[in-house]
């Protein structure tokens, strides 16, 4: 399913939370599509996978979008208990499932880079906030769910004078059904990062390349990206 674009007032100053992945990258595009005026904002929080950062950074320069990344590497301690932040842990490999779920749950990220993206925005005037939750991360990850984002535009609406619209236009999608989206607006994907690993290659083994390499083979496209084993799966 292809996923189309709404109308929107051009010249909205959107910030887009940019972490240099498959869904962020599609999100910044969409608004960029529809007229806003976009402020990529980065984080660096002592990911493993800090390569993202340097796609993020190479994209915006080459599509002239301002881009700024926020070193929030003084908190690693108090979200290190998870597999994405914490070298010493086991990545899990495989397919997504409750399972291998909690060693790649980074404790209450999106809301501690939600709550910095609307300062941002209150900031520089901007009226919303993108991000790229979508209907695969519902079982996985609860800051991504309907109900946390609900949440999220009510504080984001009261916390300041001026209201902050939180904005996921792929809240009830799926991941195959974001690359679709994205492959209509005729998007190159080489330029993305997902690999939790952060190594030159991406492994093709952990949850979040499988979940990538399955979203392809749905739409029929190989992955642009090389993969250091073999990075093909069926959907």
């Amino acid at each position: 399913m292809t996923l189309s674009a709404s109308p929107t007032a051009a010249g909205l100053a959107s910030v887009v939370i940019y972490s240099g992945g498959m869904d962020s990258y599609t999100v910044l595009h969409r608004a960029l599509r529809e007229g806003h005026e976009v402020h990529a904002l980065s984080f660096d929080y002592g990911q493993r996978h800090a390569r993202e950062l340097e796609v993020a950074a190479r994209v915006c320069h080459e599509l002239g979008v301002p881009h700024q990344v926020v070193d929030i590497r003084a908190i690693h301690g108090l979200i290190d208990n998870s597999a994405l932040t914490d070298a010493d842990r086991a990545l899990p490999e495989g397919e997504y499932g409750e399972e291998n779920l909690a060693a790649t749950v980074v404790p209450n990220r999106n809301m501690i880079l939600l709550s910095l993206a609307i300062a941002k925005a209150v900031n520089i005037g901007a009226g919303r906030v993108a991000y790229g939750a979508h209907g695969g991360d519902h079982v996985l990850y609860p800051d991504c769910r309907p109900a946390f984002v609900e949440a999220m535009n009510t504080v984001a609406g009261i916390a300041n004078f001026e209201a902050v619209e939180i904005h996921t236009p792929y809240l009830h999608a799926s991941k195959a059904e974001i690359l679709a989206d994205g492959l209509a607006m005729g998007l190159d994907y080489a330029d993305t990062w997902t690999c939790y690993r952060g190594d030159e290659l991406a492994c093709g083994r952990c949850g979040s390349c499988r979940e990538r390499l399955a979203a392809f083979a749905t739409n029929g496209v190989d992955d642009p990206l090389p993969y250091a084993a073999p990075g093909r799966v069926t959907p």
